[in-house]
């Protein structure tokens, strides 16, 4: 893999973008705008919940008051939940709950769908939903990732809501990286790694281990603890925590290093 001249200021830098390969497409153009050489490596999968199950059950029931709010923390899980709605013949298009958004990626995929939500907090965190969400009464239903950490139930709960989380899709590691990713690591072409969300970094470090000499950058501080947990010096955090602000992350890691 040559490193032809490219202009840009992330100009000739490879950058492994660990994202799920039905995601990592606007990443990979943004770094590639910006004249990096971005390889695609995912390392976790979305895989479908079964038919049949919580999912369905919370969508099918969805339309008839028995939820304050329905809260979506990922594009993910409003895709799952508008996939399997689709399936059911569910009109979900005009729910009586109300929609709460983790940030505008989410937003803007409930907006695809037509749903303009109702919450969006400034800093895009589960945290920051957390603390954004209004104190009450009632049920609170989370579509999430099966690997979720419960901190946003837990916020929701000290607030006097009844959460209800149902598993809208799974995060499954991959085997290997791709032919491509597993050279450029191993001839030491690798200038930087991005990591979009905790399942990525767990999933880098089962089949790639903890690799030195790339700068990392991380989507958000929850993604950050968990690099730094594993062991890797973390050189910037997006700001805001968007691919927007990835990528501006990791010019940042790169100009500051000289890399």
């Amino acid at each position: 893999m040559g490193r032809a001249r490219r202009a840009g200021p992330l100009a000739a830098k490879v950058v492994l973008v660990t994202r799920p390969r039905d995601e990592a497409g606007g990443l990979a153009d943004a770094l590639r705008q910006r004249g990096a050489v971005p390889i695609e490596a995912p390392v976790v999968q979305i895989v479908p919940v079964r038919a049949g199950g919580p999912l369905d059950e919370a969508i099918s029931s969805s339309g008839d008051g028995r939820f304050a709010w329905i809260a979506f923390t990922s594009p993910n899980a409003v895709e799952a939940w508008f996939q399997r709605a689709a399936a059911l013949g569910v009109d979900v298009s005009n729910l009586p709950a109300r929609v709460a958004a983790v940030g505008e990626a989410t937003g803007d995929a409930l907006r695809s769908h037509g749903i303009v939500p109702d919450l969006v907090p400034r800093v895009f965190t589960t945290a920051a939903l957390g603390r954004a969400f209004p104190r009450g009464r009632g049920r609170v239903l989370l579509p999430r990732a099966d690997i979720a950490t419960p901190e946003l139930e837990n916020g929701l709960g000290s607030k006097g809501w009844t959460v209800v989380r149902v598993d809208a899709y799974r995060t499954r590691p991959v085997r290997s990286l791709p032919r491509e990713a597993r050279a450029a690591l191993r001839m030491g072409r690798v200038d930087a790694l991005a990591f979009t969300s905790a399942s990525t970094v767990d999933g880098f470090v089962r089949v790639a281990g903890v690799v030195r000499g790339p700068r990392v950058a991380c989507i958000g501080p929850v993604t950050a603890r968990a690099a730094r947990t594993a062991g890797f010096r973390v050189h910037a955090v997006a700001r805001p925590h968007t691919i927007e602000g990835l990528v501006e992350g990791l010019e940042r890691a790169l100009r500051r290093t000289g890399a």
